[in-house]
C-alpha cells in the first residue's frame, strides 16, 4: 500500500473514472514528449516571470513556482464539498474582519 496520497489512482492502483482520459493520454504519450512538455512550460513561466526568490538563502537563485505539468481532476461532487466549505469560511473571515 503506498505511503502517499495518489489523487490519480484507488488504493488498489486503480484509476479514478476522472483520471480515465488522463491515464489514457500519459499511456499514449512517450515519456520524451512529457519530459520536453515540462521543459516547455518551465521556459515559458521563466519568460513571463511566474518565479519567485527565497530571501536570505545562499543560491539567491530565482525558482519557479512549483506546479505539475498534469492536471488535478475535481469532480463536481468534491467541487460541490469543497466550495461549501470555502463559502464559510470566507463568511468567517468576513465576520472577523468586521469584528475588527
Amino acid at each position: 500500500m503506498p505511503q502517499y496520497f495518489d489523487e490519480m489512482r484507488h488504493e488498489t492502483g486503480e484509476v479514478r473514472a476522472s483520471y480515465g482520459k488522463i491515464d489514457s493520454w500519459i499511456r499514449s504519450t512517450g515519456q520524451d514528449i512529457i519530459e520536453s512538455r515540462k521543459r516547455e512550460a518551465e521556459l515559458f513561466f521563466r519568460r513571463i516571470g511566474i518565479t519567485f526568490n527565497v530571501y536570505g538563502d545562499a543560491q539567491g537563485a530565482e525558482r519557479l513556482i512549483p506546479f505539475d505539468i498534469l492536471p488535478r481532476i475535481i469532480t463536481g461532487t468534491e467541487w460541490g464539498r469543497l466550495a461549501k466549505g470555502l463559502e464559510q469560511r470566507i463568511k468567517a473571515l468576513n465576520a472577523f474582519i468586521g469584528d475588527v
